[in-house]
């Protein structure tokens, strides 16, 4: 007999089997925050850290069985050189730190986007970072990095185009299904809610193929600022929907 799955905590009000299988955020405001603050926008960036950990704690103690995370577009490379250095290094860090606690909770991490242009050292991280938490099971951790939609859904174009160059296909055989085999995210499901903060009313080059019919959720808060309490909000919002997929 299957070992039911004990929700720590979860708010009376959500209903267990009404919960998403899978969360998206859109992390945004990092700078703005730390500019309220009267500091610097590094700091944003590492408080916007502090409360990702908290909401993967939290998908994990309240029975969400993935989150997939928006932490650095290919858009993104356009900022500050400063900046810039500074988030590859505090992802470097981040992982080298948290990968001990990631094993104790139990978290499979997966890292999606155009991985062989990062710095060398961090690609030697989220390598032994997969590696080491790949038969982990209680939730799947996705960080989405040097991601972009547009090249995601370009780059599995060419591959199936080279498989039809070479006669390994026909044209008549491409499908969803062979399609999304060739995203970056061929080991994950379709998101079921995408939470953006900072009151942003857009989805920035975000799983463009995969949010079809995801629920989408905005909120004015600043991500560092995104809390239990916040997510509780997202919850309760997208447990009132009414999902069709497209049916009456």
């Amino acid at each position: 007999m299957k070992t039911p799955i004990v929700m720590q905590d979860l708010p009376p009000d959500l209903k267990p089997e009404r919960l998403p299988n899978h969360v998206a955020v859109i992390m945004d405001g990092n700078g703005r925050w730390a500019k309220r603050q009267g500091m610097p926008r590094i700091m944003g960036h590492k408080r916007g850290v502090d409360a990702l950990k908290d909401l993967l704690r939290c998908c994990k103690d309240w029975g969400v069985k993935a989150l997939t995370a928006y932490a650095f577009s290919t858009e993104n490379w356009n900022r500050p050189l400063e900046e810039v250095d500074f988030l590859m290094t505090l992802f470097q860090r981040v992982l080298r730190q948290e990968l001990r606690e990631m094993m104790e909770e139990n978290v499979q991490i997966h890292f999606v986007g155009k991985l062989d242009v990062l710095p060398r050292s961090l690609q030697a991280e989220i390598e032994r970072s997969m590696a080491e938490t790949q038969h982990n099971q209680d939730i799947q951790f996705t960080v989405a990095t040097n991601y972009g939609g547009r090249q995601e859904i370009l780059e599995a174009t060419r591959a199936i185009a080279h498989l039809v160059q070479q006669g390994k296909i026909q044209p008549e055989d491409i499908d969803a299904a062979l399609f999304e085999s060739h995203l970056y995210t061929k080991n994950t499901c379709d998101p079921d809610l995408i939470i953006r903060t900072s009151g942003e009313m857009r989805i920035s080059n975000f799983l463009l193929w995969q949010m079809a019919y995801a629920e989408i959720y905005v909120t004015d808060t600043l991500w560092p600022d995104f809390n239990r309490s916040e997510f509780h909000r997202a919850l309760s919002s997208y447990q009132q929907r009414d999902r069709r997929f497209g049916k009456v």
